[in-house]
């Protein structure tokens, strides 16, 4: 199908081409492209195993492509590892928050802030990390000094697990981060509190996919919505515009007999 683009906000930051993954007979990504402009917030939906994550491994190097291309600012990164992907400046979330459990919550934030890429960035020269740890946990909604900094990541509620997943990506100063789910599971109050972060984060310039069931909230702060089902694209565009696509509703609702 062709494509339908929301709004474009700056140069082209991902680029792919064809992309597709057998896992031995069964084809979960079949022959998907789209294009990334900087500054974008690109949803990414379909019913459940309609191959959304798998996308996310191909495009962040968790898995190898079958075919297909994925290019960044330019630079091909197809079957990178994900750590040379990860240091180009992509950073990801995933479904199951994955902390050092033992280490406590701002410790788990220092770790990123040592990559190289932030390094880089930095020239070296970042300061005290244990307080830019705690700074970007106060950015994704933890109280200063609270004791929740210092307990151990695997002890911390479901909630505060989501953005500590969130922060570490802001940690590797990424500027395209994929999020994997962010709002399952978050209560109605948590949810009030997390969109107004990732809308700063659209302010502060970063390029942002997620992936979402919860449409209604995803709904209010995406440029555009991708629609995923069988592991093909089905729909490409605006929110709404989507969301009136018969094939769109035939995926999620079904048809009568």
């Amino acid at each position: 199908m062709s494509e339908t683009t929301g709004k474009k906000t700056g140069e082209l930051l991902l680029k792919v081409r064809g992309l597709s993954k057998n896992f031995g007979g069964v084809r979960a990504v079949i022959g998907v492209d789209f294009d990334l402009h900087q500054g974008e917030l690109l949803g990414l939906i379909g019913p459940n195993g309609s191959g959304k994550t798998t996308l996310v491994n191909l495009i962040t190097g968790f898995v190898k492509p079958t075919d297909g291309r994925v290019e960044y600012r330019g630079k091909n990164i197809t079957g990178l590892m994900p750590y040379k992907i990860a240091r180009l400046g992509i950073a990801r979330t995933f479904q199951m928050a994955k902390p050092f459990a033992d280490l406590p919550a701002y410790k788990n934030i220092v770790i990123p802030l040592y990559s190289p890429r932030v390094r880089g960035l930095s020239g070296g020269r970042y300061g005290d990390r244990d307080s830019v740890a705690k700074d970007l946990l106060e950015d994704v909604g933890f109280e200063r000094d609270s004791s929740v900094t210092f307990k151990a990541a695997g002890s911390l509620p479901h909630g505060y697990l989501k953005r500590l997943e969130l922060a570490k990506c802001l940690a590797l100063r990424a500027d395209l981060i994929i999020l994997d789910e962010l709002f399952s599971g978050l209560s109605i109050a948590e949810l009030a509190s997390i969109v107004p972060i990732i809308e700063k984060m659209m302010m502060e310039g970063k390029t942002i996919i997620m992936i979402e069931h919860r449409l209604r909230e995803l709904f209010r702060i995406a440029d555009r919505v991708i629609v995923l089902n069988f592991g093909q694209i089905i729909a490409n565009g605006k929110p709404t515009e989507v969301m009136e696509s018969d094939e769109v509703k035939h995926a999620y609702l079904g048809t009568e007999d």
